[in-house]
């Protein structure tokens, strides 16, 4: 049976970019719509903090990314500053209809080769690697701005709260660590609608944390 799926990333996201590299997983029945969306967006939206704001976490998962590539062959490096702003890379994939072959430029020269992207410079660097000497033009076009903007209240209509997150039907499938349960669900809609798992959607909180 033939799927379609949107995939939300964002290249200030290390495991967007790990599971970007284990495309080769998915099946050819499966037909991916790469959507690029504002992380920030997401947790100003739901009043989170992202994994590198918070001071032990963010080490953590530095290194857990480094060791992840190393141990699935995927070229790998931490840039020189994270987090950083990636309203420009985002906004370049928009401007070139974020193919597969835009994105996977971009990632590589962020997370690949771990290269500057969000200051002029850095930017600059990428458009010559991309062979965009209008670059900057594009992605001041009004129309890329509002594409992202839309991409994200739209990832969040659905329920989307961090990335990578594949939504398929109505179900999401957020972070590299779920893709096995997609790759799952894929084969077996009904994994999501046994009794447990339907149980587990209308689990009561017993307490809540006062903020």
């Amino acid at each position: 049976m033939n799927h379609s799926a949107n995939w939300y990333f964002d290249f200030i996201s290390p495991f967007s970019y790990l599971q970007f590299r284990t495309f080769q997983r998915l099946p050819n029945s499966l037909d991916v719509r790469l959507v690029p969306i504002l992380f920030a967006g997401l947790l100003n939206h739901w009043g989170q903090k992202g994994p590198a704001e918070i001071p032990a976490k963010r080490t953590d998962t530095y290194q857990y990314c480094h060791w992840y590539a190393e141990q699935h062959g995927i070229p790998f490096k931490t840039p020189p500053a994270h987090p950083f702003n990636p309203l420009n890379s985002l906004r370049l994939a928009i401007a070139l209809n974020t193919t597969h072959e835009v994105v996977d430029l971009i990632f590589n020269y962020i997370w690949g080769q771990g290269k500057d992207a969000h200051t002029e410079e850095g930017f600059h660097q990428l458009t010559l690697e991309a062979n965009l000497p209008n670059a900057n033009d594009l992605i001041s076009a009004a129309s890329v701005k509002d594409d992202l903007r839309q991409n994200t209240e739209q990832a969040i209509a659905l329920g989307v709260y961090g990335v990578p997150t594949f939504s398929i039907n109505n179900a999401l499938f957020w972070g590299l660590d779920r893709t096995d349960m997609m790759l799952d669900y894929l084969k077996n809609p009904n994994v999501l609608t046994t009794g447990e798992m339907r149980r587990l959607t209308t689990l009561p909180t017993a307490v809540e944390r006062r903020v």
